[in-house]
């Protein structure tokens, strides 16, 4: 035959063949167990994986093709611009998001023709996104235009959110509020901390450097006498005494 046999084994068909044709003569065969059931119940497809659709074109001349079985990978234009915004501003990955819902249908009231602020939407790479998106599709700007439009307009927003809470901090401050350590003053103080321990072990590992190389130094042109010629040498003078 050569190779291996991946078509169906057509069981069925074999079975009712063998008992529809008595070769014995009078003699009956007993159907298996299974033969009624399959055959007022039949299954619905044949024991065969199925191509899954491709919507790229496969290559002509390739004679072996390959990752038939496996599934098209599922891409969206949100993600490649989502991926492209994350990479230039990692630090937004930082911020804390709200993910709750009310609905379901919270980007229904969304209107990214007015722009990246929306009404009860914290501004967010999402936003950026979405808008981006918009730019391309009802205005016909090409990828990298509208991205760029987006981000001036994102940029323009998160540097006023800053003023507002720098003004705020400072009227604050000013009638009397006192605030604890910023983010940067608590960095500033762990780093302080860390390398304090770090000298004080870096320390301790020069003073046994030290201590170990003046051992070195001391012991150096000491010859060590071997044990067996000492032990040889104490019967002698003993024999000589």
């Amino acid at each position: 035959m050569g190779g291996r046999q991946i078509r169906p084994a057509r069981v069925y068909q074999a079975v009712s063949e063998e008992l529809n044709h008595r070769i014995l003569g009078s003699s009956t065969s007993n159907p298996p167990p299974w033969y009624n059931i399959m055959t007022s119940v039949p299954p619905a497809e044949t024991l065969v994986r199925t191509l899954p659709p491709h919507r790229w074109s496969t290559n002509p001349k390739a004679t072996k093709p390959k990752n038939l079985f496996r599934p098209q990978r599922i891409g969206y234009l949100e993600d490649k611009l989502r991926n492209t915004f994350y990479k230039d501003h990692p630090w937004e990955l930082a911020r804390p998001r709200v993910v709750l819902e009310s609905d379901g249908k919270d980007y229904q009231q969304c209107d990214w023709s007015r722009g990246l602020q929306q009404p009860g939407v914290p501004l967010t790479g999402e936003c950026v996104v979405q808008r981006q998106m918009w730019l391309m599709t009802n205005e016909q700007m090409g990828k990298r235009k509208a991205y760029d439009v987006t981000r001036r307009e994102f940029y323009r927003i998160r540097q006023a959110e800053q003023i507002e809470k720098r003004v705020a901090l400072e009227e604050a401050r000013y009638v009397g509020a006192y605030f604890g350590k910023t983010r940067i003053d608590v960095a500033h103080h762990l780093e302080d901390r860390e390398f304090e321990n770090w000298k004080t072990w870096a320390g301790k590992e020069t003073e046994k450097q030290e201590a170990q190389r003046n051992t070195e130094v001391e012991s150096f042109g000491v010859e060590e006498e071997d044990p067996e010629v000492e032990a040889e040498a104490v019967p002698e003078a003993a024999a000589v005494a």
